[in-house]
């Protein structure tokens, strides 16, 4: 599941971004502060504050939380992080987003890189910068800070359980060049080590497949519920209805039963990092 496919630019100056702008401007210059007092404050450059709040970075939850007190908001700062920090993905993933980091169960199936809560800060560098139409430099940064922000799903407790089935080509890939590549196979054997994580490859060598219709990721919630996402040329979809989540919980399920086990995936992996 990921935030990959290019959407227009304004979508990270729009809507609550604009609406966060213009009101730490406000509380700012209610507290009688220009944007270098409230920087040196909470640890940014005045031309930071600006891009604040004119909508042209993304400020992170700790400023936030930070402007807020300094400016004497009471909690009318600190309330928008949700949506602020949701801004960061294109409007199309933000729904998913949201129910990924609430998920207490993720199976992910992979078919043309890295899925982005395994990759590598390199890797992801890479990805993104491959994208056409371009992504200007300050869109690929926003990206990357968003993607690795998504990662913090492995430090959650109680721990998730996590499961991804990975196309064998898609380890054999040089995005952004062997050594990207090489430090993302180690990542990949360093995550696989966790109790709550199964790493599984499907091998090119398989005659039969289930998944040729293309990646999708599976989820349950705390309260039980199951939810599909499916996102393809810059097409997505939540799916919820229930005899649709169905059918592709089926297909993961045939998926794992035609992959190599994970214990033969790490063994698979370590025999790529041993090729020169």
């Amino acid at each position: 599941m990921d935030d990959e496919v290019q959407q227009p630019e304004y979508e990270f100056g729009a809507g609550i971004l604009h609406v966060f702008g213009r009101q730490l401007k406000l509380f700012r210059e209610r507290a009688g502060m220009d944007r270098a007092r409230l920087g040196s404050l909470t640890g940014y450059s005045a031309s930071t504050i600006a891009s604040f709040e004119q909508a042209r970075r993304i400020p992170p939850p700790k400023f936030i939380d930070q402007a807020d007190e300094v400016l004497g908001a009471g909690g009318v700062l600190s309330a928008s992080k949700e949506e602020v920090a949701r801004a960061q993905y294109p409007a199309f993933f933000r729904d998913a987003a949201k129910l990924e980091a609430e998920a207490v169960v993720l199976h992910v199936y992979a078919t043309q890189a890295v899925p982005g809560l395994l990759q590598t800060e390199e890797y992801a560098r890479a990805v993104f910068a491959m994208w056409r139409p371009q992504l200007d430099e300050e869109v690929i940064e926003q990206r990357l800070a968003a993607r690795l922000a998504r990662q913090g799903i492995f430090s959650r407790r109680p721990a998730p359980h996590l499961s991804f089935v990975i196309e064998e080509a898609v380890l054999l890939r040089p995005l952004g060049g062997e050594t990207v590549r090489r430090g993302q196979l180690e990542h990949l054997m360093l995550i696989a080590e966790k109790r709550n994580v199964e790493i599984q490859v499907m091998p090119l060598s398989r005659q039969e497949h289930a998944g040729l219709a293309g990646p999708f990721t599976l989820m349950e919630m705390k309260d039980g519920r199951r939810i599909a996402y499916a996102e393809v040329q810059g097409d997505s979809r939540v799916h919820t209805e229930r005899q649709r989540v169905r059918e592709l919980e089926r297909t993961y399920g045939t998926l794992r039963a035609q992959a190599l086990t994970p214990a033969e995936s790490v063994a698979l992996i370590e025999k790529l990092l041993g090729e020169r």
